[in-house]
């Protein structure tokens, strides 16, 4: 009998890569699909050395094609796009981050939630963890940044999406100082704030980071060197985007410090953390300050772990 029941348990397809059990990428990527719902994905499509078919990762177009096939057949978002140079989001990893924020404040997937709000702190030019909070739960969200020419783009992305417009607002932060403060409005209130810090120290840092991932990428499909030249477009962001000064530590020192003067106006305050080292002080802080309760939770896609640290002052 039992034997009976761990040999079927043995034949469930497998969950590869350890994405929360409710994301839709649990499976890898669905080219066939993909092209269907996408064709301008087609021609960057090819076999890999195994055989398997995917993309150049180290090709921007390819890249930013495939995200917005994504968009397209797993949450009906149509014409997603950003402008050259701009911060190119991993959507897997992305979806991650929001399944586990629905976990933290109490929600699981059905019915829509619209009565829940999200505040995304620097949403970029892709805008995307509201655009995925939107279409996955409902969810009504506010997106800040401080440059212009990014949250034009979010824009033009909510424009041609008629049912997003009474779902995602957009905010300009005028004052690079802050962070909540011209943001969180007087009587508002937030159930999530959520973040991806910039998280380099310069932008010199921030290309040999990228130059560092483009070597190790092409490295793991045994090339011998990154096949193009241009470090900056694939992973890179435009200013802000990728790196502050004091690099992500010290964004995250700003962040902590200027939630406490918003603790009765969010529920749970959150940011990725890229830098493992970071977390420690990051906690310290944060009890220091008064928090009630902080986690940092983990979210897994193959060999690769990111962090997400959350704290709530409730």
């Amino acid at each position: 009998m039992n034997t009976h029941h761990r040999s079927e348990k043995s034949r469930a397809k497998p969950v590869r890569k350890g994405l929360h059990p409710k994301n839709l990428h649990n499976q890898g990527y669905d080219f066939p699909a993909l092209v269907k719902s996408h064709p301008a994905l087609a021609p960057y499509v090819k076999p890999n050395a195994y055989g398997e078919l995917s993309i150049d990762f180290a090709d921007p177009l390819a890249v930013k094609t495939l995200n917005a096939a994504l968009l397209n057949r797993y949450y009906n978002i149509v014409d997603w796009d950003i402008p050259e140079g701009a911060l190119c989001p991993p959507i897997p990893g992305r979806a991650d981050y929001i399944h586990y924020m629905a976990d933290l404040i109490g929600f699981g997937l059905g019915r829509e939630q619209p009565s829940i709000k999200l505040l995304d702190i620097g949403t970029g030019a892709n805008g995307i963890y509201p655009l995925l909070a939107c279409q996955i739960y409902g969810w009504q969200c506010v997106g800040s940044d401080i440059n212009p020419q990014s949250l034009e783009n979010v824009a033009t992305i909510i424009n041609h999406n008629p049912t997003l417009k009474d779902r995602f607002t957009l905010r300009t932060q005028h004052d690079k100082n802050h962070i909540f403060e011209g943001i969180i409005q007087a009587g508002e209130f937030f159930d999530i704030s959520v973040c991806n810090p910039p998280f380099h120290a310069s932008l010199d840092e921030a290309l040999k980071g990228s130059q560092r991932k483009l070597h190790n990428l092409a490295h793991s499909r045994g090339e011998q060197k990154a096949t193009t030249q241009s470090p900056t477009l694939n992973f890179g962001g435009m200013g802000a985007e990728l790196w502050c000064k004091g690099g992500e530590q010290l964004f995250l020192k700003k962040l902590i410090r200027e939630s406490q003067a918003y603790s009765t106006q969010c529920r749970w305050f959150s940011s990725l953390v890229s830098k493992a080292d970071n977390v420690k002080p990051a906690k310290k802080l944060i009890g220091k300050l008064g928090a009630v309760d902080s986690r940092e939770i983990e979210m897994r896609q193959g060999n690769k772990v990111t962090r997400v640290l959350a704290w709530t002052f409730m």
